[in-house]
């Protein structure tokens, strides 16, 4: 008979265990062979741990025979100083003992600083690549980011929520939406948890969901994904949209702040440079395309809506006039913006809404939503469209709620842009695009 008690304490670092003050101390570790070079009578392994990389000095006799990479194996040794190892410490007079063996060899070199493979190749063998530094240290950086979004969400009062994927009616409208047979019912998923998080307001005035998304667009670029998650946050009694805004901020300036401080390894390895978030700018969307268009010398083609390349003309401006990388668009116009935006009382040609730009790419779209039952179907019927198909949508409204807002940010979006990736599926671990179902 045995009894659990709970987890013994690990230790969660590299640092902590052969760090600074354990010098000549014998430990054991447990890995994955990185990569092994011979030198005569020494091996340098390099061992591959969740948390980072440790070099190990194998004599003749440390048990190598058979030994290659992705052999998984616990090694034993004595930590010692070494400033051009990893960390700067090394494992020396480093036994091996071999807890299990590949069937076949890798088909990439994942030891190699940067892989030559193009997109789809890299993709097709994504279970592998992954394990490589590189693409570790991009997924490190995004669950940095998401560990920076619960911890501020909590940290200002919200309720981590979870809500359906399987719904039945689209919040965002148009066509970009799946179909399913839901039991030979007509069901979608979802492209946002927009009513619900409203809906939750009512019941915890501050929520904040984590989750996928779902959007059917029949597109291929570098910046569009058919599934992506989402960092979705709703709150209550805002005075202004300019609350959401400044709830964002603070949510970037906290993560900045994770990121330098325990992520430096990883910004690095991917020569990413973090980015100035003390301010950032607010502008309206028809300055912001004025503005835009006067700098760089173009003529503005769509009054109602930024294309990919205003939004990069939009994001250099920022950069060169206001020393930012991020910049709020503000008050974009109602017809490019859903039934559920609050017009501007001042001009309802326009919406009390924003997104929020990095480096040239949007990664934020939100606002101020109705929250007046009247004004919400008076909107609906102007737009052609059936309130009583929106009755669940609807009761929050007829009941009362506050004043609320609240945005979403594509999680890979931010991924990478802040990692400087080309691509959001290098941002993605099994990407769902256009003509991608596997991995």
């Amino acid at each position: 008979m045995e009894f659990m008690a709970g987890t013994r304490r690990s230790e969660t670092t590299i640092a902590e265990r052969i760090g600074v003050g354990r010098n000549n101390q014998a430990v054991t570790l447990n890995g994955m062979v990185h990569s092994l070079r011979s030198m005569g009578a020494l091996t340098f392994l390099t061992l591959r741990t969740r948390q980072g990389v440790v070099q190990c000095v194998c004599p003749r006799e440390a048990g190598l025979d058979g030994v290659t990479d992705e052999c998984a194996v616990r090694v034993s040794g004595t930590v010692r100083e070494e400033p051009r190892a990893p960390g700067g410490f090394e494992l020396s007079g480093a036994q091996v003992e071999v807890l299990s063996r590949p069937a076949a060899p890798l088909p990439v070199p994942i030891s190699k600083r940067r892989l030559a493979l193009n997109l789809d190749t890299e993709l097709g063998l994504r279970p592998v690549v992954l394990r490589s530094l590189r693409a570790r240290s991009v997924f490190r950086i995004q669950d940095a980011v998401g560990r920076a979004f619960r911890e501020y969400m909590h940290r200002e009062g919200f309720t981590e929520i979870h809500t359906p994927k399987i719904v039945h009616a689209g919040a965002e409208g148009g066509s970009n939406i799946f179909r399913l047979d839901y039991f030979g019912k007509k069901a979608f998923l979802a492209q946002s948890p927009q009513f619900y998080k409203q809906t939750m307001v009512g019941a915890f005035e501050r929520v904040f969901e984590v989750a996928p998304v779902f959007r059917a667009e029949k597109h291929a670029t570098p910046r569009h994904l058919n599934e992506y998650t989402s960092l979705d946050f709703e709150m209550g009694f805002i005075d202004g949209f300019t609350d959401v805004m400044e709830m964002e901020t603070g949510f970037l300036q906290h993560m900045v702040r994770l990121l330098a401080a325990e992520y430096a390894e990883d910004l690095a390895r991917l020569g990413a440079e973090l980015p100035l978030v003390e301010r950032i700018p607010a502008v309206r969307f028809d300055e912001a395309k004025r503005l835009a268009a006067e700098a760089y010398g173009y003529r503005i083609r769509d009054p109602y809506d930024l294309e990919p390349e205003e939004e990069l003309h939009i994001s250099q401006y920022a950069k060169e006039q206001w020393g930012s990388d991020f910049v709020f668009v503000t008050h974009y116009p109602s017809k490019k913006r859903p039934f559920y935006a609050m017009d501007d009382p001042a001009d309802p040609r326009y919406t009390l809404s924003f997104d929020l730009l990095f480096r040239g790419m949007e990664v934020t779209t939100g606002g101020q939503r109705i929250h007046d039952y009247d004004q919400q179907v008076r909107k609906m019927l102007d737009r052609g469209m059936h309130p009583e198909e929106f009755a669940s949508y609807l009761m929050i409204h007829r009941h009362g709620m506050p004043p609320h807002g609240g945005l979403g940010i594509g999680l890979e979006r931010l991924t990478m842009k802040l990692c400087g990736l080309d691509n959001v599926r290098r941002a993605c671990l099994f990407p769902r695009d256009l003509n991608r179902l596997e991995p």
